[in-house]
Order: structure tokens, then C-alpha cells, then sequence
């Protein structure tokens, strides 16, 4: 399931900004199926213009209510009618998706310690100063098993001795439920913490659910500014 909503508050129709011919939430459509991982990939939306792009490209999309207060939630009204076990959530500005960063994630339902996971997510390797700074990049702390400590949109940790080795890492927008975690999500009241970051995620960690994390070292660019379009423009002109 790929959330998109066309009135993004910090780049508004960032969704059907072109990108090498074709809008963002087709390009991330395209490299969703291209993964081969899914019996079906759908496009979830409360808007006409980006459900109509995504049909006229081939695509499959659902209509959504407009008053969800986040993707999870969104996702959660299109998956309660739908027979499946394990639902993918792939943030709509991610059109870098790839199968290596998909495929684990899913792998983790199958591990030893499987029981235990609410969802599991992705985290990539900061490289910049600027970046590690930049709040658009969420970053996320793990404990020693890879389960979220926190997310936030400030540096994080905060670093008071700079030899120490520590790489900061960027939590990607991708996340893997049991269909049942993700109805559940949706029926919890946001909490303080969630609604001061705008961090979804936050709520799962405010109720006591774990997020396994999942180490990538994958391109992540999410298309969050008109910089990161910019970027994203170069990176598949290269």
C-alpha cells in the first residue's frame, strides 16, 4: 500500500512533480511493483488527480476518506476489506524503493524473534553534517536487538564527544504490519509525543509496541523539499 495525499503541507503537490516524464507517486508505484515481492500494490489517495494518474499509467489505486491524520491510517481504512496477512506500507515520496530494501523487512515475520515484532521498518546511514541536521531526515536510536528507542526529527543522538564511533541513522519510509497491527494502529489516539514531531511511528513506540529496524545502506531519498526533487532528478539522469 503506497499513501499519497496531494496537499502535503511541507511540499504541496509533491506527488505529481514530474520526475524523468512521470509524476513521483508513479515512479514510486513502478519501483513498488517492480519488486516483485507483492500479490498486489495499490496507490491509497483522497485525491482524483493522483488516483487518475496512477490509473491512466496502468496502475491500481483506491480512494480514501480526506480526514486521516497520517498514511497508517489512510492504509488501515483500504486494508479492512482486503484478505491479506502481511501489509507494506511505502511512503508515496520514496520512488527509490528497491527489493533489497523490501525483502528484509519482510524477512523479520520469519525470524526467531518474529512473535515479538509489531512492524518492522527500514534505517539507512546519514553521511552529512547537513543532512544529520536536517529535520526533514528523521533519524531513529536502536537498542541492541535493532528495536526503535525513538524517532525524531532532531539530531539524534545528541553527540557531546565527537570521537566517539557513531553513525546516525535516517529512518526510510518504509514500514511492514500484520494486517491486524495496522487496524489497531488506527484506533489509537495520537499522543503528545506523535503530535509534536509528526512522527507516525511515535505512537506504535507511546503504546509500547516494538519496531524492529532493518540496517540498509541504499540510496534514501524521499522527496520532501524541492532540493530532494532536484536530487532525485540528477540521481536517475546518472
Amino acid at each position: 500500500m503506497i499513501p499519497a495525499r496531494y496537499a502535503a503541507s511541507r511540499f504541496p503537490g509533491k506527488m505529481m512533480k514530474d520526475l524523468a516524464g512521470k509524476p513521483v507517486i508513479v515512479r514510486t508505484y513502478e519501483s513498488t511493483v517492480a519488486t516483485q515481492l507483492f500479490d498486489d500494490v495499490y496507490v491509497v489517495t483522497d485525491s482524483t488527480v493522483i488516483y487518475d494518474a496512477v490509473i491512466a499509467e496502468g496502475g491500481k489505486a483506491l480512494m480514501s476518506r480526506e480526514d486521516h491524520e497520517c498514511g497508517s491510517d489512510r492504509i488501515a481504512e483500504a486494508v479492512a476489506a482486503i484478505d491479506c496477512d502481511i501489509v507494506v506500507n511505502v511512503q508515496g515520496d520514496e520512488p527509490f524503493t528497491t527489493r533489497e530494501d523490501l525483502a528484509p523487512v519482510l524477512q523479520v515475520f520469519y525470524g526467531d524473534d518474529a512473535s515479538q515484532i509489531d512492524l518492522a521498518s527500514v534505517m539507512t546511514p546519514l553521511e552529512t553534517e547537513e543532512d544529520i541536521q536536517n529535520p526533514n531526515n528523521v533519524k531513529v536510536i536502536v537498542d541492541a536487538m535493532d528495536y526503535a528507542l525513538y524517532f525524531s526529527r532532531s539530531p539524534l543522538p545528541y553527540v557531546r564527544d565527537p570521537k566517539s564511533p557513531l553513525t546516525v541513522y535516517k529512518h526510510k519510509g518504509i514500514y511492514a504490519f500484520r494486517k491486524q497491527a495496522i487496524i489497531d494502529f488506527s484506533l489509537l489516539e495520537m499522543r503528545p509525543l506523535e503530535a509534536a514531531e509528526k512522527i507516525e511511528c511515535i505512537r506504535f513506540l507511546e503504546y509500547g509496541k516494538k519496531i524492529k529496524m532493518v540496517r540498509s545502506h541504499n540510496i534514501a531519498i524521499g522527496i520532501d523539499t524541492p532540493e530532494d526533487l532536484e536530487k532525485a532528478r540528477q540521481l536517475i539522469e546518472k
